[in-house]
């Protein structure tokens, strides 16, 4: 029963469209006409610069941390029972009723997820990674897929759970889900330019 409560809450916290919501009370807009549409804390700063991105990505991460670090810190789960939990909050923010079953693409809510389950070992390395491949390549979505490849090699050069792989490896599916247009086009060299950013 903890289990699935847990799974619930994540749930229910990831698919709050906090960024839409955001920018519709301090700016006026709708993220889904601004930039490539996804409702998310990039679009959110696009909409209203860092005064309304700033807290919209910090609320996104916050989602996404709140129902591992509660089942980890105050129902003392660990190991397996944390797999539907973990990525109950990524789930929630790319299927969210509130949108229709749609939502954004997962990459801030993901960072609190492995920001509860690792503290810093993840989202560095993946942070680290993401920095270094935008300065190379140009296409934004396949900088993602590498640096997703990347942090899986160095989950398991640290010889992580098997949990924690397997976790990786459906939040990754599903970011890989949610930027499947944007794959569609060839990795590039090239520095990552404002036309891709937009």
């Amino acid at each position: 029963m903890t289990i699935a409560a847990c799974t619930l809450l994540g749930y229910l916290l990831g698919s709050l469209p906090c960024s839409l919501w955001l920018a519709r009370w301090l700016s006026r807009s709708d993220l889904r006409l601004v930039g490539d549409g996804n409702p998310g804390a990039a679009n959110a700063w696009k909409a209203g610069g860092w005064r309304i991105g700033i807290p919209a990505l910090f609320l996104d991460v916050a989602k996404g941390a709140a129902a591992p670090a509660v089942a980890r810190a105050v129902f003392d789960l660990h190991g397996w029972a944390l797999f539907p939990i973990a990525l109950s909050p990524v789930l929630g923010h790319v299927a969210s009723p509130w949108l229709r079953w749609r939502g954004g693409k997962g990459i801030a809510s993901s960072f609190g997820v492995w920001s509860a389950l690792t503290y810093w070992v993840v989202p560095t390395g993946f942070g680290l990674l993401l920095a270094l491949l935008l300065l190379i390549q140009s296409v934004a979505a396949w900088t993602l897929i590498f640096a997703l490849l990347g942090t899986l090699a160095l989950l398991v050069a640290l010889r992580s759970e098997p949990y924690l792989i397997a976790i990786f490896l459906v939040n990754a599916l599903l970011l890989v889900w949610t930027h499947r247009k944007e794959l569609r086009v060839r990795p590039r060299l090239g520095l990552y330019s404002r036309r891709e950013r937009s």
